[in-house]
């Protein structure tokens, strides 16, 4: 039975038809005959929209628009959320009937640009059209086919009723719309290439206009679609072109349009209902529903559970979690979305305090699911199982959770298929091999992405996604398919984690992304354990500004927040509420930690490649130190290094010393080991120090700041480089982190070695000081502004021992290092604040601008860039590089024995990729940039392969590499030795 919510003209074909008869479609008399072309043989449906080249198969390309149309009706009821919907309605005029209506006839028409020499794309299917048609075509002058769209859309869409002006008016935005769904905004030249006269001229003569203006009549009377939109806003051109990108994707996939094409000849009337009816006798759907439902787009909602079951290990919320469900919940029901700012002490629980405020803000402001934002990938990885837990808590029959950053390929929500796929290397019979069950659902996890949504980009539009931070900076930038990705993060809230390690640069981008979700009515969540009060105020402005707050409002507003506590922001008005200052206190007491902090002075000195003796004071010969009593008696320490230098040189010298066993009880983790030995010793370390970890008697984790965030560790005691205070504070929070936990627990085993116990947390901080005064290596290099660095040893310093108490000393620490800056430090902050200023003025220029300061749409993207090379963040993005071993006839293996062959077939198996993925690692740029640019022959044109950089060893006797004055070596217990040398 066709549901009459799908097009609102009735249940059957005598209904639509009495529809059609009274339509007039806004064009008058002119626009008559709609019926007669809906009827078999009424138009010409040889144009193609689709084309197999392998069976010379050939798809009607109304047939395709109509596809698209109606698929686009379900993705308005089942993935578009009530607060979504509302954005569009109100951007269009329109009330939401006519608002879907409208969203159907606009992806209905996103390729009739098509209807034009395009045709000859394909010799076969030109062919097949009339000799009429054939001699009517224009020059074409290279038109990409989505401009087509664009430009004869103009005209036609004024035929209908759109008012035409400049670029704001409906005809004008209305056609950049289609003309974007191939991901970039164009601008429409209403005097050049977008008049009447160039159109004609370029895209066909009248036969092809006037197949096009029938096309498209006949779309827009099947869609019922008879009121022209008095306006489009920039926030609704942005999601309805997002979701015309979905549609043209859902529709355009082999396996969704070839069986169709196969299908006895109709007409538009007939292909349109057929669109609505169950493809099969078994069918419970119609054929567009069955494409969303496949697509795993359908949104869901997860059961209330109790607070424990959401949040196992628990025992119920804490004083901070509690004042979120009884003061948060009552102000949004009232006030609706906005923004929330939580700041609280490492491990205190704000990971669960984000979930339940997401939660809050679904159920009463019309959004449904989460994106969890992270600054890193193994962060992003760690916050991925945390999100499957707790989607899988609440027992959903299917809730697909997907990773979206550089590396997800690693993760379980991709299978080889999608990774082949990503790559073009299936071939189509192994494609539908793939999709042969359109549902494409595994039954073992139910929070498993179906195949499409492990796209690259398409992952994001999961209702449930962890990502890096990058992939939704890239919705306010100019990268093609921002608008998609503006999509995929509206309707939903937002949980932007670990914000405090945000650059200025970063920070301004995310600025003008909050702006943006704040237009697009979605709610936003800010977590952070040290988050500088200006910074929140930056953040906090931008949001209610995107939210139409005038700059007059947005001056009086008092934006501080308790620590540790939480700020609500309403979108609506502004209105601040606040954590009570009890339930702030009470909190305080309850997670109230105290820890030593200890300033060390030491030469920072290179250990160099023999066996030298180590003197008294340098920096190597402290950690030694530090480190004999767990030797002896027992114990974690966790040694974070300024570099990844400095890293090997204390593993290598802490190796030399005498273990009472064997030295796995000895970790090196940093960034620069092949990606599968860093997730390995990854997880190796979580799996020992996490809180319910098989904890080993005596353990040394030698690293870098890879460690510093978001990773759920204890450690006894912490050894830590120079560093701001901002990332020691966030160090510190792994000393006795599960300490409340574990005297909670009954019956439980653990304890520290009494000696700990004794001494008591502490960090112990290593200043590189030269006659006294702190001064940094040069290997050092540009980490860190170097005013943090000398303002934290300044503060340490005075005095060199200081026991803290937190969180009630934290905002004090914090306020005194951008307050208390003393005369010595006067010509660095002068200069940091220079800098400061420049990386948010370049943040500021690379960014979209706001809606309201949006003229054409051209205007999203100016200076296009691509997913790939998008400034997300400052400095040169980092080369691949991957370590392999030439044997002495010539062959490359992954690995110096020669036991695993360096994969190279024509067609490369999806393991054989994920192998050599696997083996890669970042290094920056210039270290690779004289590198040799060979590769294998079947790599170059693989889309996740060609960009490597290959590092050639002698497998007889792997030794360092020189790439210009670059010198590297892979070593297998230290991981890349990078050193530079004089050409």
């Amino acid at each position: 039975m066709v549901r009459a919510r799908f097009t609102g003209v009735g249940d059957g074909k005598g209904a639509v038809l009495a529809a059609v008869l009274a339509w007039d479609g806004g064009g008058g008399a002119g626009w008559m005959g709609v019926v007669e072309d809906s009827r078999a043989g009424g138009l010409d449906l040889k144009p193609w929209g689709k084309y197999s080249l392998l069976y010379g198969l050939a798809y009607p390309l109304l047939f395709h628009l109509l596809d698209a149309a109606a698929v686009m009706g379900e993705l308005w009821d089942r993935y578009l959320t009530r607060a979504q919907r509302r954005v569009i309605c109100r951007g269009l005029g329109l009330e939401p009937a006519a608002a879907r209506r409208e969203a159907m006839f606009l992806a209905g028409g996103h390729d009739i640009g098509k209807a034009s020499r395009f045709q000859m794309c394909e010799p076969g299917a030109w062919a097949q059209l009339s000799d009429e048609l054939r001699a009517d075509v224009g020059p074409w002058r290279l038109m990409r086919h989505e401009r087509a769209s664009m430009h004869t859309a103009v005209e036609l869409l004024a035929g209908l009723g759109y008012r035409l002006g400049g670029n704001t008016s409906p005809a004008v935005r209305a056609a950049q719309i289609l003309g974007a769904h191939h991901g970039r905004f164009l601008q429409v030249d209403l005097r050049g290439a977008a008049s009447v006269e160039r159109v004609s001229l370029d895209l066909g003569g009248p036969l092809w206009q006037d197949l096009r203006r029938r096309y498209l009549a006949q779309i827009r009377y099947l869609t019922g679609a008879g009121t022209p939109p008095p306006r489009v806003s920039a926030e609704a051109a942005v999601l309805l072109s997002g979701l015309i990108m979905v549609a043209d994707r859902l529709v355009s996939q082999p396996h969704v349009w070839m069986p169709r094409a196969m299908a006895p000849a109709e007409g538009a009337l007939d292909h349109w209902i057929r669109t609505r009816r169950p493809a099969g006798a078994d069918a419970e759907e119609g054929w567009a529903a069955e494409v969303v439902t496949a697509s795993g787009l359908e949104r869901v909602d997860l059961s209330a559970v109790p607070f424990t079951q959401a949040h196992p290990r628990t025992g119920g919320p804490n004083r901070l979690q509690a004042s979120i469900l009884a003061q948060l919940e009552p102000v949004v029901r009232e006030q609706g979305a906005g923004i929330l700012v939580v700041t609280d002490s490492t491990g205190a629980g704000k990971t669960i305090t984000g979930q339940e405020a997401a939660r809050i803000f679904n159920t009463h402001c019309g959004t449904r699911g989460m994106a969890v934002l992270q600054p890193t990938t193994a962060i992003a990885d760690a916050a991925y199982d945390t999100l499957v837990d707790y989607v899988a808590a609440h027992k959903p029959a299917r809730a697909p959770v997907s990773l979206v950053h550089s590396r997800s390929w690693r993760s379980a929500a991709w299978s080889d298929q999608r990774l082949l796929e990503s790559a073009g290397q299936l071939t189509l019979d192994e494609y539908f091999d793939a999709h042969q069950d359109t549902a494409g659902r595994p039954g073992h996890r139910v929070t498993v992405p179906d195949p499409f949504l492990r796209g690259w980009d398409r992952a994001l539009l999961a209702q449930f996604t962890v990502a890096t931070v990058d992939q939704a900076l890239m919705a306010v930038l100019p990268v093609r398919y921002a608008a998609l990705r503006m999509l995929a993060l509206s309707g939903r809230t937002v949980i932007l984690d670990e914000i405090h390690v945000a650059t200025p640069y970063m920070r301004r981008l995310t600025a003008r992304l909050l702006h943006w979700l704040a237009a697009v009515g979605t709610p936003v969540v800010l977590l952070s354990a040290t988050l500088a009060p200006p910074v929140v105020r930056e953040l906090v402005h931008a949001y209610l500004a995107g939210a139409g707050l005038r700059p007059g409002q947005l001056d009086g507003l008092e934006v501080e927040v308790p620590y540790p506590g939480w700020l609500f922001a309403a979108a609506r008005d502004g209105a601040i509420t606040r954590i009570e200052p009890a339930r702030a206190a009470a909190h305080a007491q309850a997670t109230r930690r105290r820890l030593t902090v200890r300033r060390q002075p030491v030469r920072a000195v290179r250990l160099g490649t023999g066996e030298r003796t180590v003197a008294a004071g340098e920096r190597l010969h402290h950690i030694a130190g530090e480190i004999r009593p767990v030797l002896a008696h027992g114990g974690v320490v966790i040694v974070v290094c300024a570099t990844v230098a400095d890293a090997q040189d204390t593993f290598r010298h802490v190796a030399r010393m005498p273990w009472p066993r064997p030295r796995e009880e000895l970790v090196l983790l940093h960034a620069r080991f092949p990606g599968h030995q860093r997730e390995a010793v990854t997880r190796r370390v979580r799996a020992w120090l996490g809180p319910a970890g098989t904890r080993p008697e005596r353990l040394v984790v030698v690293t870098t700041s890879l460690l510093d965030m978001s990773l759920d560790l204890d450690c006894d005691l912490m050894i830590s480089d120079l560093a701001s205070l901002g990332r020691l504070l966030q160090r510190a929070g792994r000393l006795w982190r599960f300490e409340r936990l574990w005297r909670e627990e009954r019956g439980t085993d653990r304890r520290r070695p009494d000696w700990i116990l004794q001494r008591g947390p502490q960090l112990t901080v290593l200043d590189p000081v030269v006659d006294g005064r702190t001064e940094f290596p040069h290997w050092w290099g540009r980490g860190e502004p170097a005013f943090e660095l000398h303002a934290a040893a300044h503060l340490l310093a005075h005095p060199p021992d200081r026991s803290l108490d937190l969180p009630a000393q934290l905002p004090g620490l914090l306020e005194a290092v951008s307050t208390g800056i003393p005369d010595t430090l006067a010509d660095l902050h002068t200069a940091y604040q220079a800098e400061l200023t420049g990386h948010e003025h370049l943040g500021q220029e690379q960014a979209v601008p706001p809606p309201a300061r949006t003229g054409s749409l051209a205007d999203l993207y100016r200076r296009p860039t691509t997913a790939g090379a998008a400034p997300t963040r400052e400095g040169s993005r980092p080369r691949r590089l991957l370590a392999c071993y030439r044997r002495p006839d010539g062959s490359l293996y992954l690995d110096p024995a020669g036991t695993h062959p360096l994969p190279d077939s024509p067609r490369l198996s999806a393991p054989a990729v994920r192998t050599i993925l696997e083996h890669t690692l970042d290094v920056p740029e210039d270290w690779v940039a004289d590198a040799p640019v060979w590769l294998p022959e079947s790599w170059r044109q693989h889309a996740l392969l060609a960009d490597l950089t290959l590092l050639t060893h002698d497998a007889a006797a792997p030794g360092p590499v020189r790439f210009g004055r670059h010198v590297l070596h892979l070593d297998p217990d230290l991981g890349l030795i990078h050193d530079e040398t004089p050409l």
